[in-house]
């Protein structure tokens, strides 16, 4: 009998919730192992995510610059600052590996953090601001939203696009 810890829970929460995401757009099938995820080489990420240097992004479902639904898988290295911004659409998200600490608010403050273990929830409704960080482990997130997407800092200067 296998055990779940978790890690477990939180991989089998992201399956079941893209299994769920695919069955309601009618599309076709999916099923990837966590060892068949493609990362792409660490970059700035993708649309609708915060653009972080070294941010690795991989879309399972949809198009986030698009209209409609979107399932997306994030990779955060470790030691990274993300500081408040906010996306346009609203979304949900599950911590799937390492910890990833999360708030709310317009200025990053890292006593407004809450630490999330694998198996965590947590929401971004449209246009709230947040941010977050991760510590000496890096943290992969599934999530997923209805396009179309983006990402607004609410200091333009801490926006990664603009530093570029």
């Amino acid at each position: 009998m296998t055990s779940w810890t978790p890690a477990s829970a939180g991989l089998a929460m992201a399956i079941a919730i893209s299994g769920i995401a695919l069955a309601a757009q009618g599309a076709g099938e999916l099923r990837v192992a966590p060892s068949e995820v493609k990362w792409p080489a660490p970059a700035g990420g993708a649309v609708g995510s915060s653009g972080v240097a070294g941010t690795q992004t991989v879309i399972l479902k949809g198009d986030p610059s698009k209209p409609g639904l979107y399932t997306m898988l994030l990779r955060v290295g470790p030691n990274t600052k993300i500081d408040a911004h906010a996306h346009p659409d609203d979304r949900i998200a599950t911590v799937i590996s390492g910890t990833w600490y999360f708030g709310y608010g317009a200025k990053f403050d890292e006593k407004a953090l809450k630490m999330l273990p694998p198996g965590s929830v947590y929401t971004e409704p449209p246009n709230a601001n947040h941010f977050a960080m991760t510590r000496g482990e890096g943290v992969t997130i599934q999530i997923t939203g209805t396009g179309p997407s983006g990402t607004k800092y609410v200091d333009p200067a801490n926006d990664p696009a603009q530093k570029k």
